[in-house]
């Protein structure tokens, strides 16, 4: 497994990057924005343990740019630690937040989950439909009859899947939790984030055919207007 550590701090970067060594990845270094999204494209690595300030791009833009072609882990690695800069990380794209200082073993460990998400986001059944929208969840791709296919980030798909699963019906905050990111894994703000992103793709490409709905002190509903039976994959 090949990971991208992006830092402007040299002396950081290498203490991610002897730590991950010691955890059995292979580990390549930029240390400013443009450099990282040259190096992601050349390298193609697994993740990337990405800093947020960092000179000529900023780590949110490499974390734009990397999400609008592909959907490899992010893992952002910052000073920051006010609500609204995890916050912004997480709409960014990121896949999860961790605050400066840091634990080394949390870290990989943090990591380790990260990728075991991913591995095992993708389900027996390809394709899910909801309303007229239909998942390609092998590719994360959602897309509406004619058009061309939006990408989603894991998460998002991960999210997409469990309401499409239970469409026109109630699914506790609880329960998504667990089936995006496992037990302990997030939280209900990180959650509240995720439905936000999602809902921005999900609502427009569905024309008013599908809502992504909170339900309060509940969870989030995916309501069509016209029930079609579920994922087409089975």
């Amino acid at each position: 497994m090949k990971a991208l550590i992006v830092d402007d701090d040299l002396a950081l970067a290498d203490v991610v990057s002897f730590t991950l060594r010691r955890a059995g990845y292979e580990v390549i270094e930029a240390h400013d924005g443009q450099v990282a999204l040259e190096r992601w494209r050349a390298e193609r690595p697994d993740f990337l343990v990405l800093d947020l300030n960092l000179p000529r791009l900023s780590g949110l833009e490499v974390c734009r740019q990397i999400r609008a072609e592909a959907d490899t882990p992010i893992l952002i690695l910052s000073v920051r630690d006010e609500d609204d800069d995890v916050v912004n990380g997480l709409q960014a794209g990121a896949d999860d937040y961790i605050v400066k200082p840091f634990s080394p073993r949390q870290l990989v460990a943090r990591i380790d989950t990260v990728l075991r998400r991913v591995k095992g986001s993708r389900p027996v059944a390809d394709r899910f439909s909801a309303g007229g929208l239909v998942l390609d969840a092998s590719r994360s791709e959602l897309s509406a009859a004619g058009g061309d296919p939006l990408r989603l980030t894991p998460l998002e798909s991960s999210l997409l899947q469990t309401l499409m699963l239970n469409q026109d019906q109630v699914v506790t905050s609880e329960s998504l939790i667990d089936h995006v990111w496992g037990p302990n894994g997030a939280d209900r703000a990180m959650l509240k984030q995720l439905v936000y992103r999602l809902r921005a793709k999900l609502e427009p490409l569905a024309g008013g055919a599908v809502r992504l709905e909170t339900v309060p002190g509940l969870g989030y509903s995916l309501t069509t207007t016209g029930r079609d039976g579920g994922p087409s994959g089975k």
